[in-house]
């Protein structure tokens, strides 16, 4: 599982205003999103949720490598287990979805669990939130651009609402590819959405995406 520019994305841009306690990463892969929030906030307790054995035990190995293993834990279990006797609620929700919905599948089943929106539908995911997201809480996700409107009404019936909305272009002439999103259980009178360009050259990044991921790379 390599780490991808989403993961990083979304775990320095994530929102953490609200003073976290504890922290839930859906579909934590590696951990980075988890490790990245132990590393920028306080949060005692931060959970992470993976199904692939493989992903898990890596998620695992990095937790227990990492300065914070102490408030990292890692479940094996899909969200429908995790789901079935919820004990906790969470201050922040993060995750980084599954959601290439082609209609090809490749030769690699791990791939494929890894890759593809059957993994994780946006419904299940939104519906967890739901039910795990405490009452202050912020629920942050980075999904492709093009789903963004159907997954904030697919959040509004839930009633959860956009609070902060950054759209992410690869380069200053390229077209928006990803939404990153955070949500909260009450509506903003206004909504600004931002704009975040990584690149101007291959390898040339742009000062505000140094200024947001500086602090997760050796050499950037």
């Amino acid at each position: 599982m390599k780490i991808g520019t989403d993961g990083v994305l979304l775990g320095a841009w994530c929102p953490i205003e609200n003073n976290p306690f504890s922290v839930l990463d859906i579909g934590a892969g590696t951990g980075i999103l988890a490790l990245m929030l132990a590393q920028r906030s306080n949060a005692q307790q931060i959970d992470a949720l993976e199904i692939d054995e493989n992903a898990y035990e890596q998620c695992v190995d990095n937790f227990e490598s990492s300065p914070w293993g102490d408030r990292l834990f890692c479940f094996h279990a899909g969200l429908d287990e995790f789901m079935d006797e919820p004990e906790e609620e969470y201050d922040i929700i993060i995750s980084n979805p599954p959601f290439y919905s082609e209609d090809y599948k490749t030769e690699s089943e791990q791939r494929d669990l890894a890759r593809f929106k059957d993994a994780l539908p946006f419904e299940d995911l939104v519906e967890a939130v739901q039910l795990l997201l405490s009452e202050n809480g912020i629920f942050a996700v980075i999904i492709p651009f093009k789903e963004e409107e159907r997954f904030i009404d697919l959040c509004a019936e839930a009633e959860l609402y956009p609070v902060k909305v950054t759209r992410v272009k690869g380069t200053p002439t390229s077209e928006i590819k990803r939404s990153l999103l955070a949500f909260k259980r009450y509506e903003l009178s206004v909504l600004t959405a931002e704009e975040l360009v990584i690149e101007t050259a291959r390898h040339q990044y742009t000062e505000e995406y140094i200024a947001l991921t500086k602090d997760f790379y050796l050499k950037m």
